[in-house]
């Protein structure tokens, strides 16, 4: 198991960490199976979606701040009920196929980690799963 500091720099963001998983599966060993990647926090999320153009991301942000505002009349009383809902919508981990040593990525997919509540300093937990026989 690795862990990948992850900081936010604004409330809510979606940053592409594509490149430091695929660095931890490289540094892990694993040829062929699954890597599990986790968010260990309740107002952040992990998703994979079109990193192709920044625009997806801003339109994710968009949507999820109509589907969810931070106006609606909560019970919470911390004032991030809103990035607790988003963060469940979401979800807190994603596995990725891995073949040949890669992430079995689509041409267009990214792997980002969401920030519903930030600026934080977060992290990502990615457990290597080997292959029946690996």
């Amino acid at each position: 198991m690795s862990t990948i500091p992850v900081p936010t720099d604004s409330r809510i963001v979606l940053i592409d960490v594509t490149r430091p998983v695929a660095d931890t599966l490289a540094a892990s060993g694993l040829r062929h199976g699954a890597l599990l990647v986790y968010v260990p926090h309740t107002t952040a999320a992990v998703t994979i979606n079109e990193n192709a153009d920044p625009t997806v991301c801003r339109d994710i942000i968009m949507a999820l701040d109509r589907l969810v505002p931070g106006s609606l009349p909560f019970a919470h009383s911390e004032g991030n009920s809103d990035a607790h809902v988003k963060a469940t919508l979401v979800g807190s981990s994603v596995l990725v196929p891995v073949a040949d040593d890669r992430l079995a990525l689509g041409t267009w997919q990214g792997i980002f980690f969401c920030e519903f509540d930030g600026p934080r300093q977060r992290r990502l937990i990615v457990q290597p799963l080997p292959a029946p026989g690996e």
